[in-house]
């Protein structure tokens, strides 16, 4: 089988699962596991490198109220690839290559690949994406393995929160302009023992405003902007904290939020310990310094 892969968690699942060797087309995105970085490069991004977080808000609402792609398909490198198995998404137009551009490029190329649509919202979704993929796949019972895996360390965080106080806890999704989070990150708040402050789980991520963000009277605040690594959550928290757009008084972390936060992939459940330890501290390990950061 021939697998093109348009979602880096779908990417990091496909290789999970032992379908990695499979894998012969990715997206620019596509970096875990580092084997990945081999495969050839089929999409990449319209948005302009070196913005600001507002500057990309602000990009991503103009092309979008246009109609405009935020992705390029590489509608060569789709065909020279000759692919079987085609993985995309129909969630977030912001995030990936929309399915329908998909189905388009394939039908005007006359490729028969078949195209298999990811698109969880919650955790248990993520989880039944990584069955799905390995049934498409035939590594079905490598997908069950390491989806029991995932269960059972969610279990274990349940064990250790469970008669625990719940804080109020706040991620930020987005910070210029704040974004309460959506689809399963409320879900991992919960599950790490506290209670989601903005946002709904399995819907999308909302623009709120810095009034909203105090009004809702976190107790913890954790900045997890979409597509930015440990170190660039934390200067975006930075830059929140010192404009005093932050309720004063209250824990502020960063954390990784293109690993663990953002893509509905197995380590989402990192993203979950990494919750659990920063909200309950006397409960579980310290967070892994890789994961997250206190910066106030």
């Amino acid at each position: 089988m021939r697998i093109v892969s348009l979602l880096p968690s779908t990417t990091e699942i496909l290789f999970a699962i032992g379908a990695g060797d499979d894998v012969v087309g990715v997206t620019f995105e596509c970096d875990t596991p580092a084997q990945a970085r081999e495969r050839r490069i089929v999409s990449t991004t319209a948005i302009p490198e070196g913005l600001s977080s507002a500057q990309i808000d602000a990009f991503v609402t103009r092309a979008m109220a246009a109609g405009e792609d935020l992705y390029h398909l590489d509608a060569g490198a789709l065909a020279d690839l000759d692919a079987d198995l085609v993985v995309t998404q129909d969630l977030c137009a912001v995030c990936a290559v929309d399915v329908s551009k998909v189905d388009d490029a394939l039908a005007h190329l006359g490729c028969t690949a078949e195209v298999l649509t990811i698109d969880p919202h919650s955790l248990e979704e993520v989880l039944g994406s990584v069955l799905t993929l390995g049934a498409a796949t035939g590594h079905e019972d490598e997908a069950a393995s390491l989806v029991a895996g995932l269960r059972e360390r969610l279990y274990a965080v349940e064990r250790r929160v469970r008669d625990r106080p719940r804080p109020r806890a706040l991620v930020l999704e987005w910070t210029d302009p704040p974004f309460a989070p959506g689809h399963w990150v409320p879900e991992m708040v919960e599950a790490a023992g506290a209670v989601s402050a903005l946002g709904s789980a399995r819907e999308k991520s909302v623009r709120v405003t810095w009034d909203d963000v105090r009004a809702s009277a976190p107790e913890v605040i954790v900045c997890a902007p979409c597509g930015y690594d440990l170190e660039g959550s934390a200067a975006l928290a930075r830059a929140a904290l010192d404009a005093g757009e932050l309720p004063d008084g209250i824990p502020v972390w960063a954390v990784d939020a293109n690993a663990s936060f953002a893509r509905p992939g197995p380590r989402l459940v990192d993203g979950v310990e990494a919750l659990a330890s920063v909200l309950h501290p006397d409960a579980a390990q310290p967070p892994r310094p890789d994961m997250a950061r206190r910066l106030r």
